[in-house]
């Protein structure tokens, strides 16, 4: 962190080049920018240090409720508590994206939509066509 950002502070866009080493097969630039505003908990553009550890500490040392919170924070692209079929599938996009077009076996092309429609039907149990964090929490602790 501190040798591509000796200010302690990452903007989203050296985010997205540091992220991309780590899957030069694929396009990471979706998935990355997803994954940087999970990290920007205040919202202010930037990354610092301190939001970093934060994040990677819930996700390495946390306990299942907190990661499961990181994780429907990542998913809940707009923060207004759901996640809707939309959201999802720009996330399932984003990561086969990253994931290049040399994945072994070759996808379909309507695998991210598919992915999604078994991931709506375990996790939306009411079937109103959202997610909520204690329908995600109950489906993954199952």
């Amino acid at each position: 962190f501190f040798q591509e950002c000796p200010s302690g502070v990452v903007n989203e866009e050296t985010f997205k080049e540091i992220y991309s080493q780590f899957f030069p097969q694929g396009d990471s630039t979706t998935y990355a920018h997803f994954l940087f505003n999970a990290f920007d908990t205040d919202h202010n553009g930037s990354v610092s240090f301190e939001d970093f550890v934060m994040g990677l500490s819930i996700l390495l040392r946390g306990t299942v409720q907190e990661k499961l919170n990181w994780a429907f924070n990542l998913y809940d692209i707009n923060k207004d508590g759901y996640i809707t079929k939309e959201e999802m599938l720009d996330i399932m996009k984003a990561i086969y994206d990253m994931m290049g077009k040399c994945t072994y076996p070759v996808l379909k092309e309507d695998a991210p939509r598919q992915h999604v429609e078994t991931f709506f039907q375990k996790m939306d149990k009411n079937k109103d066509g959202v997610v909520t964090i204690d329908e995600f929490i109950e489906s993954c602790q199952k």
